[in-house]
């Protein structure tokens, strides 16, 4: 079989696949919508808004382009960050007339740092079903990309764009045993590097995102003490939304220690010192031998 057949084949494969899935009438369907780059959409997502009956979406001017790019005319509804009650209305009473309605942001997740969050709770407060069609995702395509490993994750999302509102934001955060993430737009990323760099210091590692799956992509992986050169070594890393990756705040030895005896009392109630050592060694990611010697001595202490 060449090469070219061989796709066709796929591409049957997959469209019959999408085809047979059940898009039940009467459901709210949120559709994630790329990031930058116009192919990173899913053929779920062009298939249901092909067969929605209305699409609500952030701005009906960008995503009338962004459809147009698939060959996709459908009815629109502006459903921003102003008006979320009020459309939400109006798409209820359209769900429970059996439509579909599909609801996109600009860009990316619905409800991620994007309206649609309350669309969905009031659809949900109606008793209507929700359904959700993944995709693109910026906070996840730059966590996948930064290399930083850790188990957790802390969405931020913007921070405030009041300089005391946005320091205070920081300083909360301070001590989150977890990669923190955030975004930040073009004319506001000196100043918040500044700001993470006096709080969290020079040595905790930062990753900048700018402009992912755009023609123009940059990820630079640094320290915080060298973040503010890399920016001013070029005018145009002053354009593009970014997101922002810090490292997670250093765990003490005593803090690990407390965690790890925490876990193991609850799972020694129910678990053999073997089984507890090996999920407390899945949950916090401590080593598994070190766990075991330790629910020992845990057990020996409250036989």
């Amino acid at each position: 079989m060449s090469t070219t057949d061989t796709a066709l084949s796929v591409s049957a494969t997959i469209n019959d696949a999408v085809r047979r899935q059940h898009y039940p009438a009467g459901t709210l369907y949120v559709v994630a919508t790329p990031i930058g780059n116009v192919a990173d959409i899913s053929l779920r997502a062009l298939h249901l808004l092909a067969l929605a009956d209305a699409i609500a979406c952030e701005d009906t001017r960008n995503s009338a382009q962004l459809l147009a790019r698939y060959g996709i005319s459908k009815p629109l509804l502006a459903a921003h960050q102003h008006n979320e009650r009020e459309v939400a209305e109006k798409i209820i009473s359209r769900l429970q007339a059996g439509e579909r309605i599909a609801l996109v942001s600009d860009a990316g997740t619905p409800g991620v740092s994007d309206p649609g969050a309350r669309i969905v709770d009031a659809v949900q407060q109606a008793g209507l079903q929700v359904s959700p069609l993944p995709g693109a995702s910026a906070a996840i395509a730059a966590l996948s990309a930064s290399g930083l490993i850790h188990d957790r994750f802390y969405f931020v999302g913007f921070l405030p764009a009041k300089a005391g509102q946005r320091d205070s934001s920081l300083r909360a955060l301070q001590n989150i045993p977890a990669t923190l993430v955030f975004y930040e737009a073009p004319h506001r990323i000196s100043d918040t590097v500044q700001a993470l760099l006096q709080i969290f210091g020079p040595e905790r590692r930062i990753v900048l995102a700018r402009e992912l799956t755009k023609l123009f992509e940059e990820i630079e992986r640094c320290t915080l003490g060298e973040a503010p050169a890399w920016l001013a070594a070029d005018a145009h890393r002053e354009k593009g939304e970014y997101v922002v990756l810090l490292e997670a705040a250093p765990v003490s030895e005593d803090e690990q220690d407390l965690e790890a005896r925490r876990v193991l009392a609850i799972l020694l109630e129910e678990c053999s010192v073997k089984q507890a050592a090996a999920l407390a060694a899945q949950l916090t990611g401590l080593k598994k031998n070190a766990l075991y010697q330790l629910a020992l001595e845990m057990k020996q202490e409250n036989p």
